[in-house]
């Protein structure tokens, strides 16, 4: 479709995470620049920027973590750590010249849809205003951290933080440090704090699923190979990308594969601990699965580490200077750091967005977040969701995930060049279809046991995993359909 800068919609862009970025270059790809990037921080990066936590890095290897389109052959390790993968991101910025769109300490608090002028208005939260015809949110799903509902937090004297604000200023050497939290974040830097803490305390609700890690260093032989044959490195990412692939078929159809897995954690945890008691606990009894599987090769050894203690009664209460537990067990702690995890189901919040007709998002998610596509909601014109409802993995990259997206709000920004347009909205019927047959197929996947794991809302709902495979929603956001839409007709001077 032919079009000119003066009649290109306005498209406004949150956050300059993976999705973000993909598609603000995807735009500039296809020659459109009249785009903006939001970001509330004064860096780019997504939860790569928030995440600076000591051994900080990926479970999807580095070269199916990265975007097709922008390879990288000297990927220094198999499995890129944190500093990398935000460096990758930069590099991204400053190769596709996206820095003149981006706006940092900008954060939008609300959205609203004006019918009349078929736009978004955007309020930031210093009260700013913005005006777009295309509004992108690539939030993430795993962007506000979360703290249980204990008694006495705020009476804790020492430094306290969750982990995905990590405080580099606290020194943790010959101090007792306690842990609240076993999942992702904490398998990666308690091995870290093992070293330098006089004594570690790791409170765990529920033990996670730990498998080996497959990881290595890359030599520069094989970097300069990848750099030299760039078909080389297109053959290693298709070939990580099939053998993650695969996995696919455990978490949604034959659940009794997954027993491997579960064979390989244990293995693993008992020729790595010595006590006995610590990995009976370690070990969880759920189906394995059902909450994230967690990979790490040091995590069993620093446990086992005799001035580390592993405490799984319920937690009771916080004291300034110990946590206490339902036993009445008083811990001493000089540091707390909470390992709890995200509000993961809470999509786009604390924004408040505000679709035609004065529907609030909010409340037309009451009873769990569906979009058509995990993209699209109908009532919300020209609003695209990147990493929105039922588009997380448990088995491949996420990054294919967004590009799959990525292309097919691109088909729409398309559409919607055509300046006798005014907006597009999914039919409520389609989405309502769709919104029926993923929570059908979902139920028949491990995750809809009853593991209490954050896939799930208070409700029940599985609201974040995709349940197939990654090719297959990519074959179904290949082709945008018309026919899924209701178009509105503008004249020029409405753009």
């Amino acid at each position: 479709m032919s079009a000119n800068r003066e009649t290109d919609p306005r498209i406004a862009i949150i956050g300059t995470g993976f999705g973000g970025l993909c598609m603000a270059i995807r735009l500039k790809q296809a020659g459109i620049d009249t785009f903006t990037l939001f970001e509330k921080h004064d860096r780019i990066g997504g939860t790569w920027r928030d995440n600076t936590y000591p051994g900080a890095a990926c479970d999807v290897e580095s070269h199916l973590y990265s975007f097709s389109f922008a390879p990288k052959p000297d990927w220094s390790r198999k499995f890129g750590d944190q500093a990398e993968i935000l460096a990758y991101l930069e590099d991204c910025v400053a190769y596709y010249g996206l820095a003149p769109h981006i706006r940092f300490g900008v954060e939008i608090a609300a959205a609203d849809y004006d019918e009349a002028g078929g736009r978004w208005r955007l309020t930031a939260a210093d009260g700013d205003r913005h005006d777009a015809n295309v509004l992108v949110t690539a939030c993430g799903q795993l962007n506000r951290p979360a703290r249980p509902d204990i008694p006495g937090q705020a009476d804790f004297a020492g430094a306290a933080f969750h982990s995905a604000r990590w405080r580099h200023d606290v020194d943790m050497g010959g101090r007792r440090v306690a842990v609240i939290g076993t999942g992702a974040s904490a398998i990666q830097f308690v091995p870290r704090l093992a070293e330098s803490a006089a004594r570690l305390l790791v409170f765990q609700r529920s033990g996670a699923w730990v498998i080996p890690k497959p990881d290595r260093a890359f030599s520069r032989r094989e970097q300069r190979r990848f750099a030299r044959w760039p078909w080389l490195a297109r053959c290693h990412r298709g070939l990580v990308y099939w053998k993650n692939e695969a996995r696919a078929l455990a978490f949604t159809r034959w659940h009794r594969i997954l027993q491997v897995f579960a064979w390989a954690a244990r293995r693993q945890a008992r020729r790595q601990m010595r006590d006995d008691d610590k990995r009976r606990r370690l070990v969880p009894d759920y189906t394995i699965g059902c909450k994230r599987i967690l990979m790490a090769n040091d995590w069993y050894p620093a446990i086992d580490r005799d001035h580390v203690d592993l405490v799984t009664a319920p937690i009771a209460r916080i004291e300034p200077d110990a946590v206490v537990t339902d036993d009445g067990r008083r811990h001493p702690a000089d540091v707390l750091i909470y390992a709890t995890g995200f509000h993961a189901t809470d999509f786009l919040a604390p924004m408040r967005i505000t679709g035609a007709g004065g529907r609030e998002l909010a409340a037309a998610w009451g009873e769990g977040a569906s979009a058509y596509k995990g993209i699209s909601v109908s009532g919300f014109p020209n609003m695209f969701l990147l990493y929105g409802p039922n588009t997380n993995l448990a088995h491949n990259s996420i990054v294919y995930m967004l590009e799959a997206q990525v292309d097919y709000v691109m088909q729409c920004v398309q559409v919607l060049r055509d300046p006798g347009l005014r907006s597009m909205d999914v039919r409520p019927e389609r989405e309502a279809g769709y919104t029926r047959r993923i929570r059908s197929r979902l139920e028949d996947t491990v995750w809809a046991g009853d593991c209490g794991s954050w896939y799930r809302t208070a409700a029940g709902h599985q609201t974040n995993n995709w349940p197939g495979f990654t090719f297959t929603f990519r074959r179904m956001t290949a082709r945008l359909d018309p026919d899924d839409y209701r178009f509105e007709p503008a004249s020029v001077a409405g753009r």
